[in-house]
């Protein structure tokens, strides 16, 4: 166990906690004949893509967001179940609640990934006794296999943890966090996607401990301010804040009628609209929301709201037809509307790659596809015809 060091009044102290293989360690829970097996959460057709694995089919080359065709090929044997955003949802509620419990300031990054800023707890406790004794809480309360990482920073945590897991925990020492990062795959920081990291590769770049040697200047000439950013990562910087989570955090939009309508047909269109780009705005920030309400102001100023919890998602043809939903049961006095909203809410960050359970391949990169025009283009270069009763995207 490495021995907690006294930070210096300027040192932070983060804890970068993540879930073991998340929806499988769920999925084990609700039934122990699954544990020990290569198994696949995700679309069951061919069509479908991998929205998770374990860590046995990870073995087979399997990863997440793989069109499930090539996953049944390189794993013929794999157990294969559609999942259960629900039973996610609420046991990623459940870690949270109980890790919000213990930390001060906590900030919820995705479904099943925390930043905790402990900082000062070394003069009491001890920062690595105090984590691992959270971690060991949270498995025994909730059943679920827990990694960490604890440094100086977020980055250099969330690589920790990356490389403790599974069921790992790891402290980098402040001062050493160079030592640690140097012998590590540049795609190993977590900015660097597969363009980036095929470029890297090509200039000879492999290692975080080359890009540390480059001239910040000519990361600057070769990748813009993503440059500079990617070069003080790869030296272990990053004075980027741990940011309170919490479940307030919404995205909505309302729109009040030049006249009060009756029609019906025309509010519908509306609220599909609405829906479409709040989605859009969800992906675009890379978060999922967990929560949708709409609301209704009639002519005589009378205002309902209803709303409903959801698996978390940022997909426009599952928010749109629960805002349909809510409307139909919301309208029922057949008079005039003033006004219609909807509202987005209990967001954390994430990618829509979870959302992937009942999705396509095909479904996944016309979504890609559409988000790229409408950056280019604005967020009305794409959008749906008004009479759409199918929601789910087709192309």
């Amino acid at each position: 166990m490495p021995i907690a060091l006294t930070a210096h009044a300027a040192e932070r102290t983060v804890l970068h906690l993540d879930l073991d293989a998340f929806f499988v360690a769920v999925e084990v829970l609700r039934n122990n004949a699954l544990g020990g097996l290569p198994l696949i959460i995700g679309g069951g057709s061919d069509r479908g893509v991998v929205a998770a694995c374990s860590y046995e089919a990870r073995q087979f080359g399997i990863h997440s967001a793989m069109p499930m065709r090539l996953a049944r090929r390189l794993c013929p044997d794999a157990t294969i179940i559609s999942g259960d955003m629900e039973a996610y949802s609420a046991k990623s509620h459940e870690v949270t609640d109980l890790i919000r419990h213990e930390v001060p300031l906590v900030e919820k990054a995705s479904i099943d990934e925390f930043y905790c800023d402990i900082t000062g707890l070394d003069r009491f406790f001890g920062c690595y006794r105090w984590s691992h004794e959270l971690r060991q809480r949270v498995t025994r309360e909730t059943g679920l296999p827990i990694s960490f990482g604890l440094s100086t920073n977020k980055m250099v945590a969330k690589v920790a943890t990356n490389e403790a897991k599974p069921l790992g925990e790891l402290q980098i020492i402040p001062g050493r966090e160079g030592a640690f990062l140097d012998p590590l795959s540049v795609k190993k920081i977590p900015m660097i996607g597969d363009k980036t990291g095929h470029l890297l590769y090509r200039m000879g770049v492999q290692q975080i401990g080359t890009l540390r040697q480059i001239p910040p200047e000519m990361m600057a000439r070769l990748l813009g301010k993503n440059g500079t950013v990617l070069w003080h990562r790869a030296n272990g910087r990053d004075n980027s804040p741990v940011v309170p989570y919490s479940e307030a955090k919404s995205i909505s939009t309302e729109t009040t009628f030049g006249q009060d309508s009756i029609d019906v047909h025309h509010m519908r269109a509306v609220l599909l609209a609405m829906a479409e780009k709040l989605a859009f705005k969800l992906r675009a920030q890379q978060k999922l929301t967990g929560c949708i309400a709409v609301k209704l102001r009639y002519a005589n100023f009378d205002t309902v709201t209803r709303q409903i919890a959801v698996p978390y998602t940022a997909s426009d043809h599952h928010l749109i037809p629960q805002v349909m939903e809510l409307f139909d049961r919301l309208y029922d006095r057949r008079m005039r509307i003033r006004l219609v909203g909807v509202r987005l809410s209990h967001l954390v960050h994430g990618s829509p790659q979870i959302d992937l359970f009942n999705d396509t391949d095909k479904e996944v990169r016309l979504y890609q596809a559409i988000d790229r025009m409408k950056r280019k283009y604005g967020s009305k270069a794409v959008v749906r015809a008004k009479g759409e009763t199918d929601y789910r995207l087709v192309g």
